[in-house]
């Protein structure tokens, strides 16, 4: 069951611009949860504040329309003939494009870094359903899809015909971003991150292509689905080799609700699509990798995938930046870390520009 959406006025345009205090009302009650020092600063004045939009683009890779939400930096409606680096951050499973601003205030958190000294830049927040940010092993049932009047995401844009969505994160977004935005519009000035399912579909899509991002950071990750044990994590680690193993790894429920329909029920599939291949893949290549950050609560339940991913990394001789925090697989650590690679990712995608090298390409937009 996917995220309850609110309503939102469109503007005739189809592009919405919905005012930062509405937004900030959706922010669910704390419980008592310790918010980052960053995300609690209510300092900013509205003139350094940013601004939220909410887009729509066709996506020819899912042949439908898909909605996201954009965080423009404080400078963007008065520096006219500025560019800016883009972050794209992903949602996890059951999860939408609302998430990041709705319970973790990324809007504000963006506002007190910048506020703070930070780089500014855009941000990019899609909606990727519950897709693994993958192309699918099988099709979905569209028509069935169609006819669900339980879903509360209407059919236009959540049967999705070809699920292409690893395109469509890297393709039309990335595309549209360029298009519709001042963007630097090069491989330099993009990074991506998530949590969870989005965690995974950060590192893979960065590791996948590496001629659009130049960085990844991941929250709690999904990043080593096929690995088997020993459990807790030691070496040498063990992946699952046959149909049944990948099941083991998965676990019964996973596996057939969340993995074999994008996976595929063979190490095949699977292994076209595990991180630590992806990146064996590009090592082999010789294609440099791009910046990779991680971290995970040591209450986490996917702890040992990350400490999986992190040793094959150092086995192939990869710099990265691994973390085990407190905290387990909640809102409360997402929104604690939040700033964390926000700042990583800032200084990944403004390091060409700060040091005078260049800017990259120039792009479209207003």
């Amino acid at each position: 069951m996917r995220a309850p959406r609110r309503a939102v006025a469109q503007l005739a345009s189809g592009v919405v611009a919905t005012c930062i205090g509405a937004l900030l009302a959706l922010t669910p009650r704390e419980g008592g949860a310790q918010v980052t020092r960053a995300a609690r600063a209510a300092t900013v004045a509205p003139s350094a504040r940013g601004a939220l939009r909410i887009d729509t683009l066709w996506s020819q890779s899912l042949g439908i329309t898909k909605r996201l939400f954009v965080y423009l930096p404080p400078s963007y409606a008065r520096d006219t003939a500025a560019r800016y680096p883009v972050l794209f951050y992903l949602h996890g499973v059951s999860g939408n494009e609302e998430n990041w601003v709705r319970l973790a205030r990324l809007d504000r958190v963006m506002d007190s870094l910048i506020a703070a000294g930070h780089p500014e830049a855009i941000v990019a927040m899609p909606d990727g359903d519950d897709s693994w940010y993958t192309t699918w092993h099988t099709l979905p049932d569209a028509a069935a899809c169609r006819a669900d009047t339980a879903r509360e995401e209407p059919a236009a844009t959540y049967c999705v015909p070809w699920p292409h969505y690893d395109d469509y994160i890297a393709r039309d977004l990335v595309g549209h971003m360029d298009s519709a935005y001042r963007t630097r519009a090069d491989v330099s000035a993009r990074g991506i991150a998530g949590l969870s399912m989005g965690g995974y579909g950060a590192i893979t899509l960065a590791l996948r292509y590496p001629d659009v991002f130049t960085a990844a950071a991941s929250h709690s990750g999904v990043l080593a689905p096929a690995w088997l044990g020993p459990r807790p994590f030691a070496e040498p680690a063990v992946w699952a080799r046959t149909p049944e193993e990948l099941r083991q790894a998965a676990g019964d429920t996973r596996y057939d609700r969340w993995f074999a329909p994008k996976f595929g029920r063979d190490t095949v599939g699977w292994y076209a699509r595990e991180p630590a291949r992806l990146a064996e893949r590009l090592v082999r290549a010789g294609t440099p990798v791009p910046a990779l950050s991680f971290d995970v609560g040591v209450g986490d339940v996917y702890l040992d995938q990350n400490r999986a991913f992190a040793a094959t990394l150092r086995g192939l001789g990869l710099s990265y930046r691994y973390a085990e925090l407190p905290g387990a697989h909640t809102w409360d650590y997402w929104r604690a870390q939040l700033p964390t690679s926000l700042m990583w990712l800032l200084a990944q995608v403004t390091q060409r520009t700060s040091d005078g090298s260049g800017g990259g390409a120039a792009a479209g937009g207003a």
